[in-house]
């Protein structure tokens, strides 16, 4: 594969990355935490750009709580324990309804929707709903990150230590417990944001800890949205 080869295919990953609507809303919502944590809730340029891209956001995540509805209606894996069937689906509610009520926040910081006190009110509750998604996120992790441990360590019973890096299972396995160890960090850390967006300990968690933890979890959140690397070969 010749150098303009290899330029040619990684910016086709790029294109087809900037193609989801997911990644680009992770895109702005680290340019949104990040200005958050510029500004530290002081007016100025980088409130706005707070403030504007926040809502530019809404319009991405218009009708995608449909997408954590259906994960809610849908059968989990036989052999799922039930407390995690029971928090993934708390999950699943609680995320979809953040996003439905968060259409509704839309409405009315677009003035389409006039009653300003209840859209406050149900932008408020669903940030409530996304904290306790975070926090049933982060227990599901757990949960996983533990089952995954306890078949990792009876696979290595069976093959010596310098043999199980060779081992497809193994190293399948590996390979789920780093993805879910980062989004165990994803979870834990969006519940304090979700804490400093509500202002439950504004002494603490002040704009510019709240803007520093988000901007922490969008850039987790664009590298898990990153496609396969295209390897490369030589002739």
């Amino acid at each position: 594969m010749t150098t303009l080869d290899a330029t040619r295919a990684e910016l086709a990953l790029l294109v087809l990355y900037l193609n989801k609507a997911e990644a680009r809303d992770k895109i702005c919502r680290a340019i949104q935490y990040g200005s958050k944590f510029l500004s530290n809730g002081e007016p100025g340029t980088a409130a706005n750009v707070d403030k504007s891209t926040s809502l530019a956001r809404k319009v991405f995540r218009l009708f995608k709580f449909v997408n954590d509805l259906h994960a809610l209606i849908s059968p989990v894996p036989q052999g799922t324990p039930l407390p995690i069937v029971v928090l993934g689906k708390s999950k699943n509610a609680l995320i979809s309804t953040f996003l439905f009520l968060d259409q509704i926040v839309w409405l009315g910081r677009t003035g389409i929707y006039k009653n300003k006190e209840r859209a406050d009110l149900l932008g408020r509750i669903s940030l409530f709903c996304w904290m306790g998604s975070s926090v049933c996120g982060t227990l599901v992790e757990l949960g996983e990150l533990g089952r995954l441990s306890s078949s990792m360590k009876k696979i290595e019973k069976d093959l010596k230590s310098s043999e199980k890096y060779q081992n497809e299972e193994y190293k399948a396995k590996l390979k789920q417990s780093n993805a879910r160890t980062l989004a165990l960090v994803k979870s834990a850390i969006d519940v304090f944001v979700a804490i400093g967006l509500l202002q439950l300990a504004p002494k603490k968690v002040t704009p510019r800890v709240t803007g520093a933890l988000g901007f922490t979890t969008s850039l987790i959140s664009c590298y898990q949205l990153l496609p396969s690397p295209v390897k490369s070969k030589t002739t």
